[in-house]
């Protein structure tokens, strides 16, 4: 089934929830090389950390959108620029944090 004259293959499917798990966890595993690595612990807190840092750097970003709009439309109110830059401020230390804690979190695993 291919469409557009044979140049776009059909999209294929993954065949088992545990493959699409193995692929999240480690990029293009199958989990066919040694399936016990799918479930060991330093696997599972990979893979949590994985999404709980794409869920605050989202957040982050977003705040970020929310500060320089509040900026742009301070209309030169001090009290609302500082909450701007208050907002910015904390959105980068955000950022930063995961970055660090990211970090942390595989130089941990490394040695487990």
């Amino acid at each position: 089934m291919l469409g557009l004259g044979g140049l776009v293959p059909a999209v294929a499917m993954a065949d088992t929830a545990k493959s699409i798990v193995c692929q999240t966890i480690e990029a293009g595993s199958d989990c066919s090389t040694n399936p016990k690595d799918s479930s060991s612990l330093p696997s599972v807190i990979r893979a949590v950390v994985n999404i709980l840092s794409y869920l605050v750097g989202v957040v982050s970003v977003i705040m970020v959108m929310i500060a320089g709009f509040k900026y742009v439309t301070a209309g030169g109110d001090s009290n609302k620029v500082s909450s701007a830059k208050n907002t910015l401020i904390y959105a980068i230390v955000g950022i930063v944090i995961v970055a660090a804690s990211q970090t942390i979190v595989k130089f941990v695993l490394s040695k487990v």
